[in-house]
């Protein structure tokens, strides 16, 4: 005959270990992202990767949504659904370097980072933005032109701005930084950089060349 439980015990105990074992094994890493999200994360730094790739080789122009998916391992539909467009990707990719830039100018090595003559540092920076062109220039031309003003409200741009304005005050206190800031950023407009290395044949050394002479003008002078 089964035996009777005392009044007022505990019941037995039924696969508690295993139960509380199964719990915490389903609980999220904390700050973990979603299994799902963390896909999509890598997927789209796959994707980006891939197209940082043959974009250097072959061009913006010259390279298919096709291309990218099959050199990232994802389906073609992945990367439409992530970025829409060619142009899409192609801002995604802009903003990247964009951001990555920054965090050179803000904790890189000198000269673009800190710790070199404010006349370096801004010789570095114009090189840093001729480098970024001469990838995506004609896609930033197209964004710059999108509406009136679009190249001076881009967050990138005001970034650009902040940077040289205290770069030039360091060198020439007493001067008017920001509007000196933003003459020695305007050869740098998308359409002007392609109208000289295209429509006249400028070659990007000597458009550094040039950039290099006008910024030491301004911040050597006495």
């Amino acid at each position: 005959m089964a035996r009777q439980r005392k009044r007022g015990s505990a019941p037995p105990r039924t696969g508690g270990n295993a139960t509380r074992k199964r719990a915490s094994a389903e609980l999220p890493v904390l700050g973990a992202p979603p299994p799902g999200r963390a896909d999509a994360a890598r997927n789209r730094e796959k994707v980006l990767a891939a197209a940082r790739d043959l974009f250097g080789q072959r061009g913006v122009a010259n390279v298919t949504i096709d291309e990218i998916a099959r050199a990232a391992g994802v389906g073609k539909g992945t990367v439409f659904h992530r970025f829409g467009d060619r142009a899409g990707l192609v801002m995604a990719l802009v903003d990247d370097e964009e951001r990555a830039l920054q965090e050179r100018i803000l904790r890189g090595d000198p000269p673009l980072g800190p710790g070199a003559p404010a006349a370096d540092r801004m010789v570095a920076l114009v090189d840093a933005l001729v480098d970024l062109l001469e990838r995506y220039g004609d896609l930033l031309r197209d964004s710059e032109a999108s509406r009136a003003g679009a190249r001076y409200d881009a967050g990138a741009y005001a970034a650009w701005h902040q940077h040289a304005t205290m770069l030039i005050a360091e060198a020439r206190p007493g001067d008017d930084a920001p509007v000196l800031a933003h003459l020695l950023l305007a050869p740098l407009a998308a359409e002007h950089f392609t109208h000289l290395t295209e429509h006249d044949d400028i070659d990007l050394e000597r458009l550094r060349a040039a950039l290099r002479h006008v910024v030491l003008r301004v911040l050597d002078e006495p």
